[in-house]
């Protein structure tokens, strides 16, 4: 295996095989070629998790040297001794394909009897309207707008926490959701009953950011090469985070300074410890606001393509999975105890 040499990085106690000093080394190929086909860097930081897994698997073969029955072979491996769910399984098959294709530059064939992990058909954690009052109860400040955000307008977590202060336009009572899943664009309502709040929020985050600007810094970063066709873009208001951190990052040799979007830990921790005080037994998480708010939508007679354009789905069928609550189920049949 001449190609491959030890690098700095672990895992696993071992070190990650990448290329020789004469060409760059594979994981950076991979990653070079996601980033030019605009993936996300959670798809960059997955695909390149499950091939230096592949790898590892295979006793630090290069891929080169492999093809369709060691992928099998790691499949069936994931299924079987991993257990891992479909989806896992699903995203280390896409992640390989990927490679091949793109990087070894060579087409994968048939896999033969590979095992697959059986997808569940499972419906969402879905909160009553009463369930959400009181969750939201619980949360204060930032937190409660930001998850009074996503129970309200359907928003995703990593989309509330990247909204822009340009984004929310007050006057048409519209939020638009830049390069959401899947690199799509879309709008959304924005609740009247949030609107006030919201501008109230705003107007303590343009106040840190002018405290920013004074202090010499105050810049957000910006998305893909913007930063470098508009230097002075950063600094502008309409560019900042709507939900900033709340202390400024600083590079330790440059000496700069700015401030990212709130990490999404700080929303998750705050959100489950509302759950636990609301005394809930469900297992909601922040995606249960959005499941919630497709839920109650279809439940107020709203059409599914309406619900669909809202929560950015690109195929109708997946959001079919919340039309469970047209059909009551067990709650429109009594039960022939009661007749006793």
């Amino acid at each position: 295996m001449d190609e491959l040499v030890k690098h700095g990085n672990r895992e696993e106690g071992r070190k990650t095989p990448v290329q020789g000093a004469g060409g760059p080394k594979l994981l950076d190929r991979l990653r070079e070629s996601l980033r030019t086909r605009h993936y996300s860097r959670r798809t960059e930081e997955a695909y390149s998790h499950w091939v230096k897994r592949f790898i590892y698997f295979h006793g630090v073969r290069h891929p080169k040297e492999m093809a369709e029955p060691e992928i099998n072979a790691f499949l069936t491996h994931l299924a079987v001794k991993g257990q891992v769910s479909a989806s896992t399984q699903n995203q280390a098959l896409c992640a390989l394909l990927y490679l091949y294709k793109y990087v070894i530059g060579r087409e994968v064939g048939e896999f033969g009897d590979v095992v697959r992990a059986r997808k569940p058909k499972r419906l969402p954690v879905v909160l009553t309207r009463e369930e959400i009052k009181v969750v939201l109860g619980h949360l204060a400040g930032d937190k409660w707008l930001m998850a009074s955000l996503m129970y309200g307008t359907g928003l995703r977590l990593m989309e509330c926490l990247r909204l822009r202060v340009q984004d929310i336009d007050f006057r048409q009572s519209e939020i638009t959701i830049r390069d959401g899943k899947g690199g799509k664009d879309r709008r959304t309502m924005l609740p009247q009953t949030l609107s006030a709040p919201v501008q109230a929020h705003l107007l303590k985050v343009k106040k840190t950011h002018e405290q920013d600007l004074s202090h010499g810094w105050g810049q957000a970063s910006m998305p893909e090469a913007l930063g470098r066709k508009y230097p002075n873009a950063s600094t502008e208001w309409r560019w900042q985070w709507v939900f900033p951190q709340e202390n400024r990052w600083k590079n330790l040799k440059t000496g700069e300074e700015g401030r990212h979007h709130a990490d999404e830990s700080i929303l998750q921790k705050a959100f489950k410890r509302a759950v636990n005080q609301a005394g809930l037994v469900k297992r909601a998480s922040c995606h249960t606001l959005r499941h919630s708010f497709a839920t109650h939508l279809l439940e107020n007679g709203h059409d599914i393509r309406t619900v669909q354009e809202l929560l950015g789905h690109k195929d109708v069928r997946t959001t079919m999975i919340y039309t469970h609550v047209l059909n009551r189920g067990g709650q429109g049949v009594p039960s022939p105890i009661d007749s006793l």
